[in-house]
């Protein structure tokens, strides 16, 4: 079967025996690889769409597009016949040629675990000018050729977590290629498989439940295009973000939050307070007790600052971590009053009175998802209860046992703890809940608060919201896409390779997928380390238009990117080097970054540039940098 469109040059090809579609465009044929069969998960067994007992296509035109609407009912497993029913329905939009697979249930009953629907493309030639593109963290192009085998992503690819803060995946061969969209990115994910070598690198989508049921329409929606590179599909998705209200740029969000200019220029410090290690805790060490706790008072970080005021530190940004008696990763969400061995809410508000003297931002670290058992509200009433009405949970973090609190709650325990600290003078200029954009949004099944991972999201934002409203800065661990509206900083956006050993292996060539969607819409402090003799991760700094950190302090060691600096830089050229970049970001932070190149095609010289022509050429080879304006050039 084979439907025309009428105003574009393409149309969509229907193969009935092995339920296969293809797109035929101007110049190109896109098809499902042979080998996919389309399939879905029920009581635990993979069926496969063809074992329905009852199939029916039909064509189907509106005053929109055209269109394949397939109807399956009727499946069997281990001699049990199940109630499930689902369509698919597969379109064309007249007036932009995109294409949308809609998967759409109709009787679930609960059986369905998962759906791997639509089909990965063919893409099977070991060539270098055919890659893949994948938004893992800042983003990933990954050569059909590559070296390296890549068959699994962090958080299982799930869309907007670190394993793809973007909910899209693209494929380009000889300058031919499609960006495919996830319009319904909540219980979806991308899977990837490709061998060491390749020569092919197979990517689609699945779909999960929520609360344990297919109660929703999942949707993915190809844009084809030809003569095109990867600036181009990212290009195509800033629009979609745009077109549908889900970002707004930090010009906007500066209008409610003119903090926000103090913040664009200003180096990063990342320190702690209270470390306190439960005996409970994975990361608990009997052997070496000295590394379970540790303190610093207030007043030492408060010299700390005037330190760096002296070395010549004109703009800072302090984030604070184990500020509250607990100590870090501890006793959430009732992580109050502050810590009292450290100085108490008199520590604390020195502290915070000596970085407003010295015009440097105040940033408390707050964690608002994991829900420790010992902490005096924890009530498994409120933690994020399974359908089954399990409550999981681990014990990986500093604070032991621990579940997850019902996003429903997240709100109003923000309002609480932030209206207290602000009862003793203090008010933050900024706060950092942790995990929000790193993390999947949880649901949970407990009627009385039952929460999807839509609504998830949704409540995070709410919790943002209301920071924003009481004039504070809210910022979380990474990005994520569902909280572009919101989100002003980040602990970091890093490529993905920044978060292995230095040295190891890499899925692919980390390009700034993300940035090249979001630049102007947050700010993403870089690492600073120089990791090896042949690598200064400054220069992934400059090339962003980023914020620098001048301290990082990790609060667990040779985890999330932090592992020993080998090559470590006195205070006074750590002071110099964030000044180059800060006088860069000061400049382009508000900035859309227009485009991203491998310079002469080389990997090691990559050159970005953004909107009023700022120019940043990296040799990662040489490790040295040039930035061309329209006034004066800097090397």
């Amino acid at each position: 079967m084979e439907l025309v469109s009428r105003s574009q040059k393409q149309s969509l090809i229907f193969d009935e025996s092995r339920l296969h579609f293809s797109v035929r465009t101007e110049d190109d044929v896109w098809a499902w690889d042979s080998g996919y069969r389309p399939r879905l998960v029920l009581d635990g067994t993979d069926v496969y769409f063809e074992d329905a007992a009852a199939i029916e296509h039909t064509a189907e035109q509106s005053g929109v597009g055209t269109g394949i609407r397939s109807r399956y009912e009727g499946f069997s497993v281990q001699g049990k016949t199940l109630r499930t029913a689902f369509e698919t329905f597969v379109w064309m939009e007249e007036s932009t040629g995109d294409v949308y697979f809609e998967w759409i249930p109709l009787e679930d009953g609960g059986a369905i675990s998962r759906v791997y629907w639509p089909g990965p493309m063919a893409f099977d030639q070991g060539r270098r000018d055919w890659y893949t593109l994948l938004t893992e963290r800042q983003g990933i192009l990954l050569p059909n050729d590559w070296e390296t085998a890549l068959t699994k992503l962090c958080f299982d690819g799930m869309f907007q977590t670190a394993g793809a803060y973007m909910p899209w995946f693209s494929q380009i061969r000889e300058k031919r290629g499609y960006i495919a969209i996830a319009l319904t990115p909540w219980n979806g994910m991308v899977s990837v498989d490709h061998p060491a070598g390749g020569p092919y690198t197979h990517v689609s989508a699945s779909w999960e439940p929520s609360l344990g049921r297919m109660d929703y329409r999942r949707c993915l929606r190809y844009s084809f295009r030809g003569d095109c590179d990867y600036n181009d599909m990212c290009k195509i998705y800033r629009r979609y973000v745009f077109e549908n209200g889900l970002a707004a740029t930090l010009s906007e969000k500066a209008v409610r939050l003119p903090l926000i200019d103090s913040l664009i220029g200003a180096a990063f410090v990342h320190k702690g307070i209270k470390t306190s290690v439960s005996p409970a805790s994975d990361f608990f060490d009997p052997e070496a007790p000295e590394k379970n706790n540790s303190l610093t008072t207030f007043e030492c970080r408060a010299a700390e600052m005037e330190e760096y005021r002296r070395l010549g530190v004109k703009k800072l940004f302090l984030h604070l971590d184990g500020w509250a008696q607990p100590g870090y990763d501890n006793k959430h969400p009732d992580y109050l009053p502050a810590c009292e061995e450290a100085g108490g809410w008199s520590g604390l508000k020195l502290l915070a009175d000596t970085l407003r003297r010295l015009g440097y931002l105040f940033c408390l670290h707050d964690q608002f998802r994991d829900y420790y058992r010992d902490a005096p509200s924890y009530s498994d009433d409120y933690a994020c209860r399974l359908p089954d009405g399990a409550i999981p949970g681990h014990a990986r973090w500093a604070g032991g046992p621990q579940s997850y609190l019902c996003a429903s709650q997240v709100p109003y325990f923000v309002r609480r703890n932030y209206r207290e600290i602000r009862s003793h003078g203090i008010t933050p200029d900024c706060a950092y809940l942790d995990v929000f954009t790193c993390n999947e949004g949880d649901e949970c099944a407990n009627p009385r608060h039952a929460t999807t991972r839509r609504s998830c999201y949704e409540y995070r934002g709410r919790s943002f919201d209301l920071l924003t409203a009481d004039g504070i800065l809210p910022g979380s661990e990474e990005v994520a896409d569902w909280s572009m509206r919101s989100l002003v900083f980040c602990h970091y956006a890093p490529y993905e390779f920044m978060m292995d050993e230095p040295g190891s292996a890499r899925a692919g060539v980390g390009v700034p997928l993300f940035n090249l969607v979001y630049h102007d819409c947050v700010i993403i402090p870089w690492m600073m380390e120089r990791v090896s003799e042949q690598e200064d991760y400054m220069l992934y700094a400059l090339l962003n238009g980023g914020a620098p950190y001048l301290e990082r302090a990790a609060a667990y060691p040779n985890i999330d990117g932090a592992f020993e600096d080998r090559f470590p830089f006195s205070a006074q050229e750590r002071v110099r080097r964030c000044a180059e970049v800060t006088a860069l970001q000061e400049k382009v932070a508000k900035l859309e970054m227009l485009r991203h190149e491998f310079v002469g095609g080389d990997p090691q010289v990559q050159r970005t540039v953004f909107a009023d022509g700022t120019a940043v050429t990296v040799s990662l080879r040489a490790g040295s940098y040039e930035i061309t304006t329209a006034d004066t050039d800097v090397s």
